[in-house]
């Protein structure tokens, strides 16, 4: 199959210490485990309480920024962002709130998506902040998916993970590794991410 025909699936995601942008690399290895699928990594840029800040046209390291045609272009999405306070971090959160032509075209409409996130503490939010990453994708017409209990690391797991999307718990300074049970379950989400898109392109 060429690179023109793979099917695009955008994996988006904001990071500030480098934890959700691992998550956003597994997701993107599950869905290239699928024939036929083309992770396609993007990030946001952060947001500044002056007007006047501006952030490079390319990021420094990582992922390309994400343009609002990669939302118009996807078969499928994959949302990550970090907790901040229960809640999506604000960069995403801004990217979102620009997404209104999109909505009203319908771009997003009937396409699948799913979302992650990681947590500097244990019990810091994951399943609000999952949760708050969906409601503006239902707006969107989008197919949420989440992680099925057949997976089995997701009924042993002590390091994060929920049927809501992938978790990872970071620790207090960002730098814990991501354990073979969350490994295991944010490249299975990405798998079966790209596996619905393709479900839906052949309908």
């Amino acid at each position: 199959m060429s690179p023109s025909s793979l099917l695009p699936i955008l994996v988006l995601y904001y990071s500030r210490h480098g934890a959700t942008r691992k998550l956003a690399e597994l997701i993107a290895q599950g869905i290239e485990s699928v024939p036929g699928c083309e992770a396609r990594l993007r990030t946001v840029p952060a947001v500044s309480t002056l007007t006047e800040a501006t952030a490079p046209e390319i990021p420094a390291s990582g992922a390309p920024y994400v343009e609002l045609s990669d939302l118009e272009e996807c078969a499928g999405l994959a949302l990550g962002s970090p907790t901040r306070f229960g809640n999506m971090a604000a960069p995403m959160k801004y990217f979102i709130d620009g997404s209104s032509a999109q909505w009203l075209s319908g771009a997003l409409a009937g396409k699948p998506a799913c979302v992650f996130t990681s947590t500097g503490s244990l019990h810091g939010g994951q399943e609000s902040t999952l949760l708050s990453m969906m409601l503006p994708l239902l707006h969107h017409g989008m197919l949420i998916l989440g992680l099925p209990y057949a997976e089995p690391a997701l009924m042993s797991t002590r390091s994060g993970g929920s049927p809501y999307g992938a978790t990872h718990w970071s620790g207090p300074t960002g730098r814990q590794d991501i354990t073979e049970d969350t490994r295991a379950l944010t490249i299975a989400l990405g798998k079966r991410l790209a596996n619905a898109a393709r479900k839906l392109r052949t309908e």
